[in-house]
């Protein structure tokens, strides 16, 4: 293994630990911002790096559709591509083509598909995903698999276990770059059996960590969580486990308490973008008219640059006469809310009081509804 856990605290299922990587460490849980084609939107890397972020998501498949992995593999790969000095894990694109599923066409070898840029047509397999993560040099590349939709029939999550699998092996034969960590990703939908079988397939296999895919695809925040309470635990104890697309602070606290460490999303930059705001007591919508004279900022206890600096009357007035400002702004409060987040949860596991950490937050939550 490329990859050493060392765990630090356990307080229930939750666990705090330190993984270190041949380029760097990062200490768990925590929370990825995601950086698709290079870019955490409308944020500087120094801005991404100066609210915490210790890891950034690429993405191969639209790195591989522009500028094409071989341009950033030319600039010395994608951390100086993009001047980030610290870790980044790859997605291996496959979630991006099976959500285009009327763009594409699947079998065992791989899936052919038209890009959603030109609709020029292209194919990409287990060998050609490696490939393009090895050529962007990333710390972390992830197993292409197969995620079906949350509303596939048993016999099509079968199908997706099965092919997963399949292209699990292949990809862990792969070269790779000696710096390159890989996981595997286990499906399954909302069996709980179904998850077992595929876990133990999975996890048989000489992973570096392991990640949970096909979740937060439609299913409700409840039936996820029984997901996460049956299976998290039964993760191996001694590799990171990842939720792979969850963002929703009340889903990043409750996933932690069932022994997640790693978490990705879009939720906090789109929905900054998008004019919500995370805070303590949950999500402001900027352009509410209650805000247009609220010297406030967003979240009175947040250490946010955002929030030492601006109010919510200034930042709806950006959002409303569509100030770039805006998106830059609210952008780094979200990410700075999560990230900070998950650091409180770190800490309250290392001090063995998540559960009233986890209580606290919801309760709050619960009485501004």
């Amino acid at each position: 293994m490329r990859l050493k856990y060392t765990l630090e605290a356990e307080d229930g299922k939750a666990r705090a630990a330190t993984v270190s990587l041949p380029r760097g460490e990062f200490q768990t849980p925590i929370f990825m911002p995601v950086g698709t084609l290079a870019t955490v939107k409308a944020m500087t890397t120094e801005e991404v790096a100066s609210i915490g972020a210790q890891v950034i998501l690429g993405n191969a498949y639209h790195l591989y559709l522009r500028p094409g992995e071989k341009i950033v593999e030319d600039c010395g790969g994608l951390h100086k591509f993009m001047n980030w000095k610290r870790l980044i894990l790859t997605d291996s694109g496959g979630f991006q083509i099976f959500s285009l599923r009327a763009l594409n066409r699947i079998n065992d070898q791989g899936v052919t598909f038209r890009s959603h840029v030109d609709g020029s047509e292209h194919f990409m397999d287990p060998r050609s995903s490696m490939a393009i993560q090895a050529a962007l040099g990333s710390d972390i590349a992830m197993a292409f698999d197969h995620c079906p939709p949350s509303d596939a029939p048993p016999a099509d999550v079968e199908d997706a276990m099965r092919r997963t699998t399949l292209w699990a092996q292949q990809c862990v034969g792969e070269p790779r770059p000696e710096h390159q960590c890989r996981f595997g990703i286990v499906q399954g939908g909302l069996d709980l059996e179904l998850r077992r079988r595929h876990l133990e397939e999975i996890c048989s296999l000489p992973f570096d960590g392991f990640a949970l895919g096909g979740l937060s695809v439609g299913e409700t925040p409840e039936e996820m969580a029984v997901v996460l309470d049956a299976i998290a635990h039964q993760m191996p104890a001694d590799r990171p486990r990842y939720l792979m697309g969850v963002g929703r602070p009340e889903d990043l606290v409750t996933a932690i308490g069932l022994g997640i460490d790693m978490f990705d999303c879009v939720m906090p930059t789109r929905n900054a973008r998008n004019g919500q705001l995370f805070t303590q007591d949950g999500r402001i919508v900027i352009t509410n008219a209650k805000h247009r004279e609220d010297t406030n900022p967003p979240d009175a206890e947040c250490t946010c640059s955002t929030c030492a600096n601006y109010s919510r009357a200034y930042l709806r007035h950006l959002y409303v006469s569509k100030e770039i400002l805006y998106s830059r702004l609210a952008t780094l409060h979200n990410l700075h809310f999560v990230i900070d987040l998950v650091g409180r949860a770190r800490q309250a596991i290392l001090e063995g009081r998540y559960d009233a950490f986890s209580r606290s937050f919801f309760e709050r939550r619960t009485a501004q509804k």
